[in-house]
C-alpha cells in the first residue's frame, strides 16, 4: 500500500465535475485524481475548513457513531479501479477486533478527514493510475484558500442542472 494525503480539492473545468487528488507521501509524489459528487466534495472542503453546522452531515455522523460505539478508523484505502469506478474501504479498529467496510472513495476520504485518519492506495492501482501532477495555487495542503474551495463548490451547486448527470 501507498500512503497519500489529499493535495487537493478541485472541479474540472472541461466537465465541472469535483475531483480530489491523493498524493504519495514518498516518492515520486504521483498522484491520483478520483472525480468525485458535489456533495462529497462539498463534505469535504467543509471538513478541511473546519465549517460547523447547525445539524451533522452524514460523515458528521458517521463519526459520531464511530466514537459512540468505541470505535476508530485507522485508515482509508482506495483499493481498486474496475470499469471506471473506484472502491475503497474503511479499516475500522472495535474494541479487539479489526472491520473492514466497503466504501465509495469519496466517503472515506471525507470521514478520514474528520477523524484525521491516514489515507492509501493500493499499489496496483497507484501504478497504473497514478500520475504527476504539477501543484498549483489552489492546493488544499500547501496553503490553499478553503473559502476559495468551498466558493468555488457553492458556485458549482448553483450552476449544476440533473442532466449534466445523464449518460
Amino acid at each position: 500500500m501507498v500512503e497519500v494525503r489529499l493535495s487537493a480539492v478541485r472541479v474540472d473545468l472541461q466537465s465541472s465535475t469535483p475531483v480530489v487528488l491523493l498524493q504519495e507521501t514518498e516518492g515520486a509524489h504521483r498522484s491520483l485524481p478520483i472525480f468525485v459528487g458535489a456533495p462529497e466534495a462539498t463534505a469535504i472542503a467543509f471538513a478541511l475548513q473546519g465549517v460547523e453546522l447547525p445539524r451533522p452531515m452524514t460523515h458528521d455522523l458517521m463519526q459520531q457513531l464511530l466514537e459512540a460505539l468505541g470505535a476508530r478508523l485507522t485508515r482509508v484505502v482506495v483499493t481498486e479501479l474496475r470499469e471506471s469506478t473506484f472502491y475503497a474501504e474503511l479499516q475500522l479498529r472495535a474494541g479487539d477486533k479489526d472491520v473492514v467496510v466497503s466504501c465509495r472513495p469519496s466517503d472515506g476520504i471525507a470521514l478520514a478527514t474528520r477523524t484525521h485518519s491516514p489515507l492509501y492506495v493500493s499499489d496496483e492501482l497507484m501504478d497504473a493510475e497514478g500520475m504527476v501532477i504539477e501543484p498549483e495555487d489552489s492546493d488544499v495542503s500547501e496553503g490553499g484558500d478553503a473559502d476559495e474551495i468551498v466558493g468555488e463548490f457553492r458556485e458549482f451547486l448553483d450552476t449544476v442542472r440533473p442532466e449534466d448527470f445523464s449518460s
